[in-house]
């Protein structure tokens, strides 16, 4: 399954650990979103994890994308490489 991954972490420790977590499992777009495309293994995993660094006061959301929704995602700005294309 394809997700976007968005994260606020009000904590400094807890947000880089979670960034890190996300890295392990797909590639960074922007300060706190990342994508990843996983099975559901790695899924529960990743997310099992994660929860763990939410704390009241912060937000993590997941965005599951269908493959026609892939196919509409509309980069602007800098260079994004994803799914080992480059956007521009």
């Amino acid at each position: 399954m394809f997700v976007a991954v968005s994260y606020d972490i009000v904590d400094n420790n807890k947000r880089n650990r979670m960034a890190n977590l996300l890295l392990d499992y797909g590639r960074r777009v922007q300060k706190s979103v990342f994508e990843c495309d996983l099975d559901e293994k790695d899924m529960g995993e990743m997310m099992q994890e994660a929860l763990r660094y939410i704390a009241e006061e912060d937000s993590l959301i997941i965005y599951h994308l269908c493959q026609d929704c892939q196919q509409k995602i509309e980069p602007y700005g800098r260079e994004i490489v994803r799914k080992d294309v480059m956007i521009v």
